[in-house]
């Protein structure tokens, strides 16, 4: 949970409609840093959709702007009328090691990072936002794999969920990092694979859209979840698209996140 006051960026000083916050957490042990996305022109307005963008191994907060432009993308769809405007939220992971894969590990909860202090700090700080805006997620690589197991384990908080070329288990972790997150004694691998998250909430999952670049390395996983889901009769849009593991790919895609987020508002 939040500890302290939250720090927020000075308006005067601000650019490119990005806002920036520093939460300490109880459950990161310190603090954590996010970037947040508020559009333009909607000042009147207190219940824009919230949408959480989750980052990839070796990377933090800044990497959805600053890598792959994102925010100026949703700012050109809002203002073209392709989507309905949206906040833009994109925390740290927790900064453990390679990655923390935003699950719970030894004394740190990042998954309560996510689901309940980043969420909780966006509604204390961003007016456009309430308690009953639409709440959506996002992730690209190990993003994607925080955005489904948490969207699935905790749907009745989120609105709908997407992933980008998604680690899906923590098998597939591993081929990017080696320091990645360590297992309770209570648990096996298999207890935090977004397929076993999906099945063991089947009765109250949000609608899930994933895709996966045709040369990705994670092509084979995202097939299988695909037709592991067909197989459990688990409704999902999934799609597959030419593209490596590559932030240009998802600077393009992350565009159909932002159209099926608009839809289910």
């Amino acid at each position: 949970m939040i500890k302290r006051d939250i720090s927020i960026s000075d308006p005067k000083f601000e650019v490119e409609n990005l806002r920036y916050l520093t939460v300490e957490s109880s459950y990161l042990k310190g603090r954590g840093d996010i970037t947040i996305f508020v559009p333009p022109g909607y000042e009147n307005r207190n219940n824009l959709p919230i949408v959480i963008l989750l980052h990839g191994v070796y990377s933090s907060h800044w990497a959805w702007t600053r890598h792959m432009n994102v925010h100026n993308t949703a700012l050109e769809m809002i203002q073209k009328g392709s989507i309905e405007p949206m906040i833009l939220v994109m925390p740290s992971d927790g900064l453990k090691g390679g990655g923390s894969g935003y699950v719970k590990q030894e004394a740190y909860d990042f998954e309560k990072w996510i689901v309940e202090d980043v969420v909780e700090a966006t509604r204390k700080t961003i007016p456009q936002s309430e308690k009953n805006s639409k709440l959506f997620i996002s992730g690209l690589s190990m993003g994607g794999y925080g955005a489904l197991r948490l969207a699935c384990k905790y749907g009745s908080l989120f609105d709908g969920v997407t992933g980008h070329s998604s680690v899906l288990s923590l098998k597939d972790l591993r081929l990017f990092i080696d320091d990645g997150p360590q297992m309770d004694s209570n648990k096996s691998e298999n207890d935090l694979s977004v397929f076993q998250t999906i099945l063991n909430n089947k009765g109250k999952l949000p609608p899930i859209q994933f895709d996966c670049g045709s040369e990705d390395e994670l092509i084979s996983s995202n097939r299988e979840l695909h037709q592991q889901l067909i197989n459990n009769h688990i409704q999902h849009n999934y799609n597959e698209y030419p593209g490596a593991h590559t932030g240009e790919y998802w600077a393009k895609h992350i565009k159909k996140s932002f159209i099926f987020f608009s839809q289910l508002t």
